[in-house]
């Protein structure tokens, strides 16, 4: 089931980077396409004022000359001359009529600016709005509800508020029981993913990580982020745990059976009794007649729930704290016959 939802989740991300990137790119476009039109306005008033510029300066270097030749005229005596010059010199120049035209002083492009804010608080508001409406990681599960409900909202990708969030589905974990701690009456199969208590010794080599009395095995990946996984269980008094890897490995003492010391939490399951355990205090819990057991931690949250699964979803026990180091899913099977397989 974790693989359908990891599927799922990878495809539904890849789909929200092909249409984020497509947006980025139209976005791009949309920038280009602003850009040149102020650009353009821009040209097109330089151009506009340089032309006027050079107009003025050539009407100004005319009446420049002109001056000149009325000062050298008025030093004339022969009266003859200046008549016959002044009739030239005298004459306005050909001048275009400039008083019609006006030229801003500061020429301002508000407009574009306004318009371009107003499309980005536009764009985020939307963003936000329908971000909104995606189910957040760091929700909390409801107390009760539907199994199937759970995965048909994860494989669907517009929810509505009938179903609840199910941020677990979306960080499921692939776990693999590590051979090196497994106590020698605990038999592993199904590619180190099934733990069975039996009355016969395994031939495990000796490794210092390995429970030497506890009936325990711990995991090979650990935890340090967001993870949901599922077990399945039967037998007599069988723990579900998440433990540090510090946990002592040697002996039968409360330092190292999960759930009696302050380095795991334990979830402590039979056919007569449930309860849950951390540092040698117990938590009774209502009677847990299923035997499919969901576990979710998030790990910089603090955050530790157990879920029964069956045709509905519910929570078992929560737990808020602060994890100091990466935790590690592990299994006690006290008595035979009992096994767990993670799913």
């Amino acid at each position: 089931m974790c693989v359908s939802y990891q599927s799922s989740a990878q495809t539904a991300v890849e789909e929200s980077e092909r249409m984020f990137t497509e947006m980025m790119r139209s976005i791009e476009r949309r920038r280009s396409e602003v850009t040149e039109l102020i650009r353009a306005q821009e040209k097109a008033e330089v151009s506009r004022a340089e032309g006027l510029l050079k107009r003025l300066e050539q009407e100004i270097a005319e009446l420049k000359r002109r001056d000149a030749e009325m000062k050298q005229l008025s030093l004339t005596e022969d009266p003859i001359q200046f008549l016959t010059t002044f009739s030239s010199v005298s004459n306005p120049p050909q001048s275009k009529n400039l008083s019609c035209i006006t030229v801003s002083q500061s020429l301002s492009f508000d407009a574009v600016t306004k318009s371009v804010s107003t499309l980005k608080k536009l764009l985020e508001d939307i963003c936000k709005q329908d971000i909104m409406k995606i189910p957040a990681a760091g929700c909390t599960y409801p107390q009760t509800h539907t199994h199937t409900q759970h995965v048909h909202m994860f494989h669907h990708t517009h929810t509505t508020n009938a179903y609840p969030n199910t941020h677990a589905h979306t960080h499921c974990c692939h776990f693999t029981l590590d051979l090196n701690t497994a106590h020698t009456l605990l038999h592993l199969s199904e590619g180190n993913r099934r733990v069975e208590r039996r009355d016969e010794v395994q031939s495990y080599p000796d490794h210092p990580d390995r429970f030497d009395e506890c009936r325990q095995v711990l995991c090979r990946e650990g935890v340090s982020g967001r993870c949901y996984w599922e077990v399945e269980w039967s037998g007599r008094w069988v723990g579900i745990a998440v433990s540090y890897k510090s946990i002592s490995r040697k002996g039968e003492g409360a330092k190292c059976v999960f759930g009696c010391n302050d380095q795991s939490w334990s979830l402590l399951l039979s056919s007569s009794s449930s309860s849950f355990w951390h540092n040698n205090k117990e938590t009774e819990l209502p009677l847990v007649a299923s035997s499919r057991i969901g576990v979710y931690v998030d790990h910089r949250a603090g955050t530790l729930a157990f879920y029964s699964i069956s045709d509905t979803m519910t929570l078992l026990h929560r737990v808020h704290t602060t994890f100091t180091h990466t935790l590690y899913p592990g299994f006690r099977l006290t008595f035979t016959p009992s096994s767990v397989k993670l799913l």
